[in-house]
């Protein structure tokens, strides 16, 4: 019976071609929008947390209970060892110290005496290793707005605004006056190696980029740091393994009495991000299901108006004696095996525009000129395992529903109607 529906159904292709068309459509659209919205929430999130809070972090106890104010006099000591072991350990991570630190910048004129001084927030991150995760990570090589990174000791990039604001230039040297991990007063020269843009006001007021070495010596914050991020290899967020890392590194490192234990919380965990990791997944799941809602209603359209326009056919095959129920199964058969191809070819296609902007992406910098540093420039889908199921279903159940609906009508058919219908 198949196999005689299929042959039907490839010899007269207006009653078939319509309808699959409409379905792969719709179907590809579903997929493609799925993978998209995906990526570019996931996007958005994942530079945030490459920016600020990692995948999963490690601090001590007593500095996640006031990390807003970055206080370096509780931050972790023995950090090469415990990144080293992190790594080991958990080996699909990829560990980095970093240090937040605020202070005054002193920018002296050429007899050294102050020229212009001015309040600013700083970063201490892996620099001169020769290993770049970290500065990509924050996408720093690309807002570089002149001179270069950081390539020798006690070198700093600096916000373009406040270099422009304190009158300096690559090459220039200033000095941060600010507070030792042991609150002693701590004075150190830098030199200006580049300026860069983050995107954003608060941070563009007044910021540096430091090598973390750098910063350990200018703090006396030998082998310190005040967190340490973890970051997934496959570079996307995964909730449910970020948790299992923080659940047995916390049994195995954190002491609840001991306010210098480490202890590890997860993006999901943070204050801040947590919201906006959850907000985001809602979200993302009523624009997906709106979606979905609108093209099931297409598809539904589509089945129902694909049966109306055959009751002509289907007067005829009742009036030469083929019985009602019959003719509604084969129509309900017909229209599955229509669904199921549009939908099978709807996902493939839907899947390679999906990889094609998961791999390749759309670069959108353009539109966002000066949010180099804290939103990509470059938007990408991600392929979930919902994106291979998430158009298909619909597209498969809609078009049935349509069907049936417009097949009830077979059963409200009477042969002296159908005869008169057939002698016009």
């Amino acid at each position: 019976m198949i196999k005689f529906l299929l042959r039907g159904l490839l010899r007269d292709r207006h009653r078939s071609l319509l309808p699959f068309l409409v379905t792969l459509i719709g179907v590809m659209l579903t997929v493609v929008f799925h993978a998209w919205m995906t990526g570019v929430i996931g996007n958005s999130i994942e530079f945030s947390a490459r920016f600020a809070s990692g995948h999963v972090k490690v601090m001590t106890r007593a500095y996640s209970e006031n990390a807003a104010q970055a206080p370096n006099d509780l931050a972790l000591i023995g950090t090469d060892t415990l990144t080293a072991g992190l790594s080991e350990r958990w080996p699909e991570m990829e560990f980095a110290g970093r240090i937040h630190f605020a202070g005054i910048i002193d920018a002296p004129d050429s007899l050294g005496e102050t020229r212009e001084q001015g309040p600013a927030m700083g970063f201490g991150i892996d620099l001169l290793s020769g290993n770049m995760a970290e500065a990509e990570r924050m996408n720093i090589p690309s807002s570089l707005r002149s001179g270069r990174l950081p390539e020798r000791k006690n070198e700093v990039l600096i916000s373009r605004l406040f270099a422009d604001k304190l009158g300096v230039v690559p090459g220039d040297v200033i000095t941060l006056v600010g507070s030792s991990m042991y609150g002693e007063l701590a004075m150190h020269n830098f030199t200006v190696s580049g300026t860069v843009d983050f995107g954003t006001t608060a941070l563009d007021r007044g910021t540096v980029i430091a090598d973390i070495g750098d910063v350990r010596d200018a703090l006396n914050m030998e082998d310190a740091a005040g967190e340490i991020l973890g970051f997934f290899r496959t570079g996307v967020y995964d909730a449910e393994r970020a948790s299992a890392i923080c659940e047995e590194f916390n049994r195995a490192y954190n002491t609840p009495d001991d306010e210098f234990s480490p202890l590890m919380t997860s993006l999901s965990q943070d204050k801040t991000m947590g919201f906006l990791v959850e907000y985001s997944g809602k979200l993302q799941a009523i624009l997906v299901a709106l979606f979905i809602m609108a093209m099931s209603l297409i598809l539904w359209n589509a089945g129902l108006l694909g049966g109306l326009r055959r009751y002509s056919e289907f007067g005829m095959r009742l009036a030469i004696g083929e019985s009602k129920g019959h003719v509604y199964r084969t129509m309900m058969m017909e229209s599955l095996l229509i669904g199921f191809f549009g939908s099978a070819a709807g996902v493939a296609f839907g899947m390679i525009i999906s990889l094609f902007l998961q791999n390749h992406g759309i670069d959108l910098g353009v539109m966002m000129k000066n949010a180099s540093v804290m939103m990509p420039s470059v938007f990408r889908a991600h392929i979930t395992p919902a994106t291979w199921y998430v158009g298909f279903i619909p597209g498969l159940i809609s078009s049935q529903i349509g069907s049936m609906l417009s097949g009830i009508g077979i059963y409200k058919r009477q042969t002296a109607q159908l005869f008169k219908e057939l002698e016009q």
